[in-house]
């Protein structure tokens, strides 16, 4: 299973950048259905997966994934 409140921020990210799941699916090599169910967080992501994102998203990956700066 994968996470929701993941899922939420990789959404929230996605519409301020102004992708569409299919852009954002396109422009990372990936399938739609991956981008929808990582969204839904039916679908737990890989680490290499999490940074395509965020780089294509132009995002820090430490941001995406709410990992706190000790």
């Amino acid at each position: 299973m994968g996470d929701a409140r993941l899922g939420n921020r990789i959404r929230a990210f996605r519409k301020l950048k102004g992708y569409t799941q299919q852009s954002l699916a396109q422009e990372m090599g990936v399938s739609l259905a991956l981008v929808g169910s990582l969204e839904r967080g039916t679908r737990k992501p890989t680490e290499s997966v999490l940074r395509k994102i965020a780089n294509t998203l132009q995002v820090d990956y430490e941001e995406l994934c709410a990992i706190t700066k000790r």
